[in-house]
């Protein structure tokens, strides 16, 4: 019995007798198709160069081939770019081949059979065996795939080969040049092999209308609602015509349904059907934002007479975004201030082949120092980059691969079209995405290329992507005015403005923070990158020719960084710039304090204020500057006087001679994975006898490691171990083996104690499936509207009609048999039913109607027939009183009706046996008008044998009436 049999009996077994603890690889309710998706990143064999020979034949010898796992560059790269001097077209750096062969199995079946790729530079030919498949031409940052079912054979192994054609190319983008960064090699993105049934839905990247395509038209940040819109594209490529089943399900981040959608289409054999779905969201509405980014999953399952063939689920976030001409950029109604960096995705030695963990922890350390907003300088970047925006709140402009030149060719541009529809078909579902680039970085909008994004994607905002030095100096066709501002610039002040590019520091960002038309600065650049660019300041170095950065290419931050942790983040902060050494004669001092004062072997130079020089107008939390300090060896200190009266001290002291190293191994927010592939950042930093970070050595520090990892550049000649030390820090980059376990890292130095840290390799998880299954709670529930006969039932739920002092009882629709009635607990009680009353509020036709029974003992609900298992009961509390007038056409009803009138409890009393609380307190509201206030709800859980009927019983202090207006019952997890 395979793995999915096992899972039907316990999907089963869950829908007959309640949630329950299932299989153990899915989580419960989690759809179980044909669909699997697994990670073939491990075990290829890889060759450089020969891009003419045929490499692709079944039985080729490649034993003796390289094994190496993606991401994968086509070479490793030093800081000085090999000693390289190429031009900026790049015409000789890894303008090489790669071959890229494995074998893969494949199970007997009628499914269909793809592979999946993120990313290849920059032309890919897939052969299976043997047979040519096909090419993938667009460039080297956007996803394809291939499908491979009449390629293989199923049942037997497999094998794959892949030409990664990284040689110049004047067709494909960012070819033919120049561009100020280097475009790096390799199959260095993941690989995936994904199988089908033969009815699927479709990839979102084959056209404008495939995949799964959600928008949200409405969403209402004041009244906390959202309208969905979800277009499912699913595909027969079955045996003849089928009537199929799509259940769209939006997801809580608690697992909870809080929307199905169902349609049934008929779709002709190798025919494409578009669904299109709609719903909305009144209650417990979640809205993503940079300071709470929420997330629902939307599951989009397909059936086929009953049996569940395929899903896919995607990550939503419900925000609304708009460019206000005088608020700016507002996000869910509130105006914010852009502020972040570019970033490429190039890291030392490795290149473009980063791998997910990476990509992760790049947005985190943003996350970390306040930044809102980051570009993807200058092309599409990977996939886990945007999720790890999406998880921690940070908005996103991306753009189509380019720098400053474009071709006369069309082909190259239709190129470039295809990759910017790839990015957008690719992220457009990702709530971070807020800007795509609408034009060619430096020379300003392009109408073709606005057009081809706002065909694909309406909603979200083209960015000009103009500079001071070419274009017009305007938005133009796009949507907002996106201009590098590196100095003076011409702006009229008719619309906003916004730096797609600009310096950084709090000079720089400062008169974005003091001009509401100055939309936000995208500082160049997050971290230093590779660059053939001819003049930059460390064009010639001798050791590291990589440019710019607030970081270095190794993610360490350059000091001057620190001070937007002060202007960016709420919690206390404060940090000394300078090191304290011989020759200092003026400390600044970052902090988000009101008062900071200095002191020097524990004497005070005195407070100062932030600095009030015009160059910060604008911020926040200007630096602190003290000058004409007399240095003395010793302790340096500061001490932050914030408003609420704490205080924050930090200090530094003169570095005496070094003596130890301490390793700093970069573990936050992440595991280190066994597969071949991840790498984890460490840092040896070089102290003294007292901790004090020594700068400036001339010390090369050697990395070793004990365990199944090693050393990036140990059997490479880059230099890159031993590694030299900037800011007192030599970094490394360990890559993991495949062998689950701990591993030991040493940093030796002559003359210097060792560092050594310890990390726990986890194991690999390859099948993408189970690894990113998160639980779904598909509930029945049932609202239930109260009232006698005259009520005004609330939209969307089911009435329940009572008279005075009569038995009363309701049949649920949704919970089979069940019934529930309303008593009072003794034959002495008086019942009362109360019809319409005109309350307003979100649910007034609710609660401004329902039952008020008068009795010692209180009121009972009483349910029979449930089905055995967990059930979550919420009622409403409130006292009507009307809100009729002169217009209201019941309003004699009002001369004789005093049921609204009748003293009741202003608290009750909540119990029961078969409640997991046994009793809780709930507050009875009042009034006519409940706009603004929420009416008197609770909310239990209870359990139901299956057999016996069970009581709810409300009750007060002083035998006064107890109020019930609606009531809704689901099925709850245990």
């Amino acid at each position: 019995m395979n793995t999915k049999h096992i899972l039907l009996i316990t999907l089963i077994w869950a829908s007959l007798y309640g949630p329950t603890a299932i299989a153990q690889d899915l989580p419960y309710g989690f759809p179980d198709t044909e669909r699997s998706k697994e990670n073939i990143n491990q075990d290829w064999k890889f060759h450089v160069g020969d891009a003419e020979a045929e490499y692709y034949q079944r039985d080729l010898d490649d034993s003796s081939w390289e094994t190496v796992n993606v991401p994968h560059t086509l070479a490793l790269t030093s800081l000085t770019l090999d000693g390289l001097q190429d031009e900026k077209t790049q015409l000789v750096f890894h303008r090489e081949v790669g071959w890229y062969r494995r074998d893969i199995e494949v199970p007997a079946g009628d499914q269909k059979v793809f592979l999946e790729f993120e990313g290849v530079h920059q032309v890919a030919t897939l052969w299976v065996n043997g047979q040519l498949v096909g090419k993938h031409s667009t460039g080297g940052y956007t996803p394809f795939h291939f499908d491979i079912t009449d390629y293989v054979d199923k049942g037997q192994a497999n094998q794959i080969t892949v030409l990664a054609d990284n040689r110049r190319n004047e067709l494909v983008p960012p070819d033919p040049g120049p561009f100020d960064y280097v475009k790096f090699s390799g199959l260095y993105r993941d690989v995936y092999l994904v199988q089908t049934d033969p009815v699927h839905v479709t990839f979102n990247w084959e056209s404008l209308h495939s995949g799964v395509y959600i928008t949200t038209p409405t969403i209402d940040p004041v009244n906390k609602n959202a309208t969905i819109n979800i277009k499912t594209a699913v595909r027969n490529e079955g045996a003849e015509s089928k009537e199929i089943q799509l259940i769209t399900r939006v997801i809580d981040a608690d697992g909870l349904v809080v929307m199905k959608l169902t349609d049934v289409a008929q779709v002709a054999l190798g025919a494409e059907y578009q669904f299109d779905q709609i719903g909305s969201l009144e209650d417990n509405v979640q809205l993503w934002d940079i300071d709470n980014p929420y997330l629902y999953r939307v599951n989009s399952v397909v059936e086929v007479d009953g049996q569940t063939l395929d899903f896919v689920e995607n990550k939503i976030g419900l925000r609304k975004f708009e460019l206000d001409p005088v608020r700016g950029f507002v996000l869910n109604g509130e105006p914010i201030e852009l502020l972040g960096f570019n970033r490429h995705q190039q890291y030392p030695y490795i290149g473009d082949a980063v791998p997910n963990s990476l990509h992760y922890k790049d947005m985190l350390q943003f996350k970390a120092f306040g930044f809102n907003i980051m570009r993807t300088a200058h092309y599409p970047q990977d996939d886990a980059l945007i999720d790890a925006c999406d998880e921690l709140g940070i908005l996103v402009y991306e753009e189509a691969p380019s720098w400053i030149s474009i071709s006369t060719e069309e082909q190259w541009w239709q190129n470039f079209d295809q990759a910017a529809r790839e990015m957008v078909r690719n992220h457009r579902n990702h709530p971070s995405v807020v800007m795509w680039g609408g034009g060619i970085n430096h020379r300003g909008y392009v109408p073709r290329v606005h057009n081809t994004i706002k065909q694909e994607d309406p909603v979200r905002l083209t960015a000009s992507q103009g500079a001071r030095w070419t274009g017009w100096q305007a938005s133009g066709l796009t949507d907002i005015n996106a201009n590098m501002l590196y100095g003076p610039f011409g702006w009229d002040r008719s619309e906003p403005i916004f730096a797609m590019e600009g310096r950084r520091g709090p000079a720089a960002v400062a008169p974005y923070k003091a001009d509401v038309l100055m939309t936000g600065l995208i500082a160049w650049t997050a971290h230093a990158y590779y660059t053939f660019h001819p003049s930059h300041d460390k064009a010639n170095d001798p050791i590291d020719r990589t440019r710019s950065g607030a970081m270095t290419i190794f993610r360490y931050a350059r000091p001057e960084t620190e001070w937007y942790k002060a202007e960016l983040r709420d919690e206390p902060f404060v940090y000394i710039h300078e090191d304290w050494v011989a020759g200092t004669e003026e400390v600044t001092v970052y902090s988000n304090a009101d008062e900071v004062e200095l002191f020097l072997n524990g004497k005070s130079l005195g407070k100062s204020k932030a600095s009030t020089d015009t160059i910060y107008d604008g911020l926040d939390h200007a630096p602190f500057h003290f000058r004409e300090i007399d240095y003395r060896d010793g302790e340096l200190s500061v001490k932050a006087y914030f408003a609420d009266g704490a205080a924050l001290e930090t200090s530094k002291k003169t570095p005496e001679a070094a003596k130890a190293i301490r390793l700093q191994v970069d573990t936050v927010g992440r595991d280190f994975t066994a597969d071949g592939s991840d790498i984890l950042m460490v840092y040896a930093v070089v102290v003294d006898k007292n901790g004090t970070v020594v700068s400036g050595t001339d010390d090369k520090i050697t990395f070793s490691v004990k365990g199944d990892a090693t050393v990036i550049g140990d059997d490479a000649d880059i230099n890159a171990n031993p590694m030299f030390t900037e800011y007192g820090v030599a970094p490394a980059l360990i890559e993991a083996g495949t062998t689950p376990g701990q591993i030991t890292i040493y940093a030796k130095a002559k003359g210097l104690r060792t560092g050594k840290a310890t990390v726990e390799l986890v194991p690999n998880r390859t099948d993408m499936i189970v690894e990113n299954a998160e639980a779904i709670y598909d509930f029945q529930s049932e609202r239930v509207d109260l009232g006698a006969l005259d009520q005004l039932v609330q939209f969307g739920w089911n009435y329940w009609y009572g008279q005075d002092n009569a038995s009363s009882s309701y049949a649920f629709k949704n919970f089979d048999q069940a019934t529930v009635k309303v008593a009072t607990a003794s034959d002495e009680g008086v019942i009362r039913w109360l019809g319409e009353m005109n309350v307003i509020g979100k649910y007034g036709y609710a609660y401004g109607d329902g039952v008020i029974g008068v009795d010692d003992d209180g009121l009972d609900l009483i349910f029979d027939g449930l089905p055995a298992g967990t059930y979550r009961l919420k009622t409403w509390h409130h006292a009507p009183r009307s809100n009729s007038d002169q217009m209201d056409p019941n309003k004699e009803k009002l001369k004789s009706l005093t049921i609204h009138q009748l003293p009741y409890e202003k608290t009750l009393t909540e119990k029961s046996a078969a409640m997991d609380a046994g009793e809780v307190s709930v507050a009875v509201t009042e009034g006519k008008s409940m706009q603004y206030d929420e009416p008197g709800t609770s909310t239990v859980v209870f359990v139901s044998d299956g057999q016996s009927p069970l009581v709810i019983n409300f009750n007060g202090a002083e035998g006064k009436g107890i109020w019930l207006n609606a009531l809704e019952l689901s099925e709850w997890k245990k």
